[in-house]
């Protein structure tokens, strides 16, 4: 593997305040950097006023339309009121920003914990505020951000993982083959699927919603893309299959007082987790590469990861034959 010093390498604490203080804010020159892998996300604090937090964007991931794209979403929903973080924009109103040749954003911070996923009162408001995203989602797709499919998210994962040197000789075979049977199981899925894709969060875990003064704050948009809008809900679904029939239940009882949701796209739940587990692997080898991986994800490339892995993916093949979450 290459050994070429990474982009990121040369993003200092020096550079980061410098960027925040090219924008016209002067910074008491405390950094702290947060949890973030795909991008590098800092909190810069102010001389004065609350601290700000500084997103530079991984290079050669997004173009800067598609960026724009994320940024015109996220502030058309502030709008509506909807509870979510917009990027600050600068005295010309553009909140895409440039410095030294890295690009990025800077938000306000947004204090908060993860939503309570056992409270059916919290999961009726996180529906509520998933439907009014949803209903300006789906007014008109994204043009240049990409959809959630078949294609990017498993077959292109495993053509890249086939093609590296990361799966064990003695797994190889098994990776292929029961690889090959997933992806024609979920090629025939999302060909009898019935959904019109709309713009999603793309990405929204339970790490992404912020519970501040009785109501989700939205944040994170980075992962948006058109696809069907149940891949916005059931990433907030935990438990056995009783408790997630109530859990979606509660949360489809809130969503459809501000957008129509059609049923069918429950039997999407089980391939959409198979997609985001083959994706997830991928991208961990292909961001190897990075300083920042091998020390946080140092259980990834052993043989015991990828046995697990396998045996995860042979689960939700059979997960995919068992009926679809039905509501009460």
């Amino acid at each position: 593997m290459s050994t070429t010093a990474h982009p990121y390498e040369a993003l200092s604490p020096d550079l980061v305040l410098d960027a925040v203080e090219s924008s016209g804010y002067l910074s008491d020159m405390r950094i702290l950097a947060l949890n973030s892998y795909e991008n590098r996300v800092y909190q810069v604090g102010m001389e004065e006023g609350p601290p700000l937090i500084a997103k530079f964007y991984r290079p050669e991931r997004w173009s800067d339309a598609q960026i724009q794209e994320e940024h015109d979403f996220t502030r058309d929903l502030l709008d509506l009121e909807v509870s979510v973080v917009p990027p600050l924009p600068d005295a010309e109103g553009h909140t895409l920003r440039q410095y030294q040749g890295f690009r990025f954003a800077l938000y306000p911070r947004q204090g908060g914990h993860a939503p309570n996923l056992d409270d059916f009162d919290q999961l009726l408001t996180l529906g509520r505020v998933l439907g009014r995203i949803h209903a300006l989602g789906q007014a008109r797709p994204f043009v240049h951000r990409p959809t959630l499919d078949v294609q990017s998210f498993a077959v292109d994962s495993y053509e890249f993982l086939l093609s590296e040197s990361f799966i064990p000789d003695s797994l190889r075979p098994s990776y292929e083959s029961l690889g090959a049977d997933l992806i024609r199981r979920l090629e025939r899925i999302f060909a009898d699927a019935d959904y019109t894709p709309i713009r999603l969060h793309g990405d929204c875990h339970p790490g992404n919603i912020l519970w501040r003064d009785d109501a989700p704050h939205f944040v994170d948009f980075d992962d948006a893309r058109n696809g069907p809008a149940v891949q916005d809900l059931w990433m907030l679904l935990s438990g056995e299959r009783e408790q997630q029939t109530a859990q979606i239940s509660e949360i489809l009882e809130g969503y459809q007082e501000f957008c129509d949701f059609s049923f069918a796209e429950l039997n999407l739940i089980e391939a959409l987790r198979s997609l985001r587990i083959m994706n997830y692997s991928a991208w961990l080898a292909r961001r190897w590469q990075d300083p920042a991986f091998p020390k946080s994800f140092p259980w990834f490339n052993t043989e015991r990861y990828w046995g697990e892995h396998i045996l995860e993916l042979r689960e939700q093949l059979a997960a995919l034959d068992e009926p679809p979450l039905a509501l009460f």
